[in-house]
């Protein structure tokens, strides 16, 4: 005879497997319609953990859940007689439980339950940054390095990536850029899980990243009235009138140089005072003074009146010298 055999015909009296998963990243109990019908509508609710933190909501709705973990075989017997069979998968999934119903299928010698996979509950846009939470929040308390960094140990850091974001960026790598914004990221939520532990004096009060994100939210929508509110904005131009009006409103600035760190790079300095300077229609007298600063200074601001940004500039042309330079110690070998 031959070994491959036709599957016996499904029918009603074969029942019904569901798969139902759900997301550890929205709260427990938040399931869809389709869900909650199938699990009240169910034979047999199973679930291989015990822990499971869906178990309580599922308990609480009036669900019966049995703590199980059958066997493909066990399964379909389950099902026998049209009845319908809730799995509860795990947070690890329930890989042996589907390749056993795979195999089982693929044997051509059971009659096999309907199988649904039913999604309870989904990730939302985002979800992925409350693992990087969790995961910090587990690197800060157990890893002898992290558990050790301030803000000031780690302020580095936060310029070498940024750096290392403007040069993928700038060559170009989606690759690169998905990296590097992710380390940016990384910062961001280091400095944040830090921050939640406060220090010694009054000053120090704790905040955590939702207070980082809901301050950044805040001030967006504040900042885009065109966007939120009834403002009208029709052009770029628009828009960055609206953003220098409420920023001044907010900033209440003694000076235009207020909110512009001195630490950064000489030439985005320049550019970002000539900026405020411009914006503003101040008359400003060059300081007069000889030597290549003032010159640089001069060739900024003049930069900065066409519209070009001179460290980005300067920074392309060492990116050519920087490949001169290859070429000349390639020539040499």
């Amino acid at each position: 005879m031959n070994d491959t055999q036709t599957p016996p015909p499904a029918d009603a009296s074969t029942g019904r497997v569901i798969l139902l998963t759900t997301s550890h990243r929205v709260a427990p109990g938040l399931l869809s319609w389709p869900a909650w019908q199938a699990l009240h509508g169910a034979d047999a609710v199973l679930c291989g953990d015990a822990g499971h933190p869906q178990l309580p909501y599922l308990r609480e709705a009036g669900v019966t859940v049995t703590h199980a973990s059958p066997t493909a075989e066990e399964l379909v017997d389950a099902c026998a007689g049209g009845r319908t069979v809730v799995v509860v998968a795990t947070a690890e999934g329930d890989r042996p439980l589907t390749d056993g119903l795979a195999r089982l299928a693929g044997s051509g010698r059971v009659a096999m339950p309907d199988l649904e996979l039913l999604p309870a509950s989904y990730d939302l846009p985002g979800a992925r940054l409350l693992d990087l939470v969790q995961v910090m929040d587990q690197i800060r308390v157990a890893c002898p390095w992290s558990s050790q960094q301030t803000h000031k140990g780690l302020a580095k850091y936060a310029i070498e990536e940024a750096y290392e974001l403007v040069e993928a960026i700038e060559d170009g790598d989606r690759e690169e850029l998905r990296e590097e914004l992710g380390d940016v990221l990384l910062q961001v939520v280091f400095h944040a899980r830090i921050a939640e532990e406060g220090g010694p004096g009054e000053e120090d009060e704790p905040f955590s990243i939702d207070d980082v994100a809901g301050g950044i939210v805040d001030k967006l929508i504040h900042r885009h009235p065109h966007v939120f509110g009834d403002d009208t904005a029709d052009t770029p131009e628009d828009v960055k009138a609206h953003w220098l009006r409420t920023k001044a409103v907010e900033k209440q600035r003694s000076s235009l140089t207020e909110g512009i760190p001195v630490g950064q790079p000489a030439l985005a300095l320049t550019a970002k005072l000539a900026s405020r300077v411009r914006t503003a229609g101040l008359e400003v007298e060059l300081p007069s003074g000889e030597g290549i600063g003032y010159e640089l200074l001069t060739l900024a601001l003049q930069a900065e009146a066409q519209g070009i940004d001179p460290e980005a500039a300067l920074r392309s042309a060492a990116r050519a010298y920087r490949e001169a330079v290859q070429t000349a110690e390639a020539a040499t070998h």
